[in-house]
This record gives C-alpha cells, sequence and structure tokens, in this order.
C-alpha cells in the first residue's frame, strides 16, 4: 500500500493524497521529509492562477527548512515514464535550468501536457477534489513584485491556510531525498515575503 498525506484546511476539509513514489521516488521523499518538519503547517496558499492550478508557494513556504532544490525526476529516473499532470493529481514544482523545488507542491485544475516530464506528478488526489475545486474558484488579487517576468501571479483575497500535513506511510521508509548539488536559489525565496 502506497502512502497517503492528508492535508487539513484551516476550514475543516480534508485533501487525501495517496503518494506515487513508483513515479517519482526522489520527489515523494522530499514531500515527507518537509511534511515530517512541519513546512506546510500554518500556512497561507500563495498562487491560484484560475483554471490552471493552485501553487502552495513560491517563496519556499517562508522557511529555511524549505529552502532546497531537488533534480529533476527525469535526470535520476529516466527509464520511468512520468505520469500525465492534470485535475486530480499533485506535482512538485520548478524553476527551469535551478531545477525542481524541494517541496513546493502545486494541483494542476486542467490537462497540463506541457508540464510533463518537467514538473513530476508524485500523487492522486483520492479524496478532497471538490476543495481543490472550491479553492481554485476564491477570488484573487495579482501580485506585482514577483522577480520573474511574464508569470501570473495572484493571492487568494481570503487566505486559504493549511492547518497541517499529515503522514500515514503504511510501512514505506522515506529515504533522506536528493539533493541538487549546485543550489543556486530562485531570487523569489531570498527574502520572506509571505
Amino acid at each position: 500500500m502506497n502512502p497517503y498525506a492528508i492535508i487539513t484546511m484551516k476550514n475543516g476539509a480534508k485533501i487525501i493524497i495517496e503518494l506515487l513514489p513508483e513515479a517519482a521516488q526522489n520527489t515523494v521523499n522530499s514531500f515527507i521529509n518537509a511534511a515530517s518538519a512541519g513546512v506546510y503547517n500554518q500556512h497561507s496558499i500563495e498562487r491560484i492562477v484560475p483554471g490552471s492550478w493552485i501553487d502552495a508557494s513560491y517563496t519556499a513556504f517562508g522557511k529555511e527548512a524549505a529552502k532546497y532544490l531537488i533534480p529533476y525526476e527525469s535526470e535520476l529516473h529516466p527509464e520511468i515514464e512520468p505520469q500525465p499532470a492534470h485535475l486530480g493529481v499533485i506535482c512538485m514544482g520548478g524553476y527551469d535550468e535551478l531545477g525542481l523545488s524541494g517541496c513546493e507542491f502545486f494541483f494542476p485544475l486542467r490537462d497540463c501536457s506541457e508540464h510533463k516530464g518537467m514538473y513530476p506528478v508524485f500523487g492522486k488526489v483520492i479524496q478532497g477534489l471538490e476543495e481543490i475545486i472550491r479553492i481554485s474558484k476564491e477570488p484573487v488579487v495579482p501580485v506585482t513584485d514577483f522577480p520573474y517576468g511574464d508569470i501570473e501571479i495572484n493571492r487568494p483575497v481570503k487566505p486559504q491556510i493549511i492547518e497541517k500535513v499529515e503522514l500515514e506511510l503504511h510501512g514505506y521508509i522515506s529515504d533522506k531525498p536528493i539533493l541538487k548539488t549546485d543550489q543556486i536559489l530562485p531570487p523569489c525565496w531570498k527574502a520572506n515575503q509571505i
């Protein structure tokens, strides 16, 4: 049985994720590492692009423990066919040539074929898809001080707070994630913007 993550929102709603180590083992291990360290707890979702995705964070959750990069799964496991990204899965975000974020996850709201092989699917939603859809429809306001051009950044007007993330590992033993050897961090991590 695969490990599960239970995301409990401040409003009491739960989003339950079946993690998929067979699809993206290092990414799963990184997520488990971050969740075990409490990185996600009491965090307001930072970005909603209506009709495209919900990003939990683009500031490494404002926590030093989250400011690390991991290699793309395709570099570590070129033999594994990447899972398609679409509504109902969870993916890890990244920064192009810098590598994958260590733990900044997002929920696609549509088929994202452009992400295949880049931002890995590392889990599927088995409960709480209606909460993801609800969050996606929250009113947003644009953020204008993002250090990358031509990227749409909107934050929810009403904070959508992750109360906590709990794990049910079902016997899965998570290794420490493999990190990028050159940790050149993205500019949006260099100051807490939360």
